[in-house]
């Protein structure tokens, strides 16, 4: 990655890749998401190509429950989430944010590889995080895959837009709620809990 990629990654709208990739927000939405914790996000400056970056989040300040059962019955309760997103620094930043939170996490980063995934495993799966805007399948294609496969799915979809144009014809197909990025980690753990019925 050259020098004047490295300096102009996290502005929005700036893309390394095609435009049909995406909008441009994604590096922007994950520096955001980060900052808005206290953190930081920093891209190694050693490579000559691709990229690596590494993240910082300060401690959540959440207590640790004691062991009141076996090792097994705390995995038992602990919910998973498909997360869909096309873009590598997105996923690793809101894995991140999801493991902090106590969520098991699968991950992709098309449409075809979510349904695919969530045919095999639905029963295993409780909620999806979408993104909206994706290369080939994007995200009202998914969702409307997804629903065929099982019409009570829970989906929160996201974007670096606003509730308007797509995102809003896919919300009145029924899809469970809407995030627009950044997010806080409080906004979206408060937004999970409200689409597993509290039950996060």
């Amino acid at each position: 990655m050259d020098e004047h990629t490295r300096q102009r990654i996290f502005k929005p709208f700036f893309t390394t890749g095609k435009m049909e990739r995406g909008t441009g927000l994604e590096a922007a939405s994950a520096y955001g998401m980060i900052g808005n914790q206290g953190g930081d996000i920093e891209m190694d400056r050693e490579r000559d190509y691709g990229a690596a970056f590494r993240m910082y989040l300060p401690p959540s300040g959440r207590e640790i429950p004691g062991e009141t059962g076996s090792t097994a019955d705390v995995f038992t309760d602990r919910k998973t989430i498909l997360l869909v997103d096309d873009e590598d620094i997105n996923i690793e930043v809101v894995r991140e944010i999801l493991e902090l939170l106590g969520y098991s996490v699968l991950a992709v980063q098309s449409g075809r590889d979510a349904v695919g995934l969530y045919r095999q495993k639905k029963a295993l799966i409780d909620l999806v995080i979408l993104d909206m805007i994706m290369p080939g399948m994007g995200g009202g294609d998914t969702f409307d895959a997804l629903i065929e496969i099982n019409p009570h799915v829970k989906v929160v979809l996201s974007s670096g837009y606003s509730l308007h144009g797509e995102a809003l014809r896919i919300m009145e197909r029924g899809c469970s709620a809407f995030i627009q990025k950044p997010f806080r980690i409080e906004e979206l753990a408060g937004k999970l809990a409200e689409v597993l019925g509290g039950k996060s």
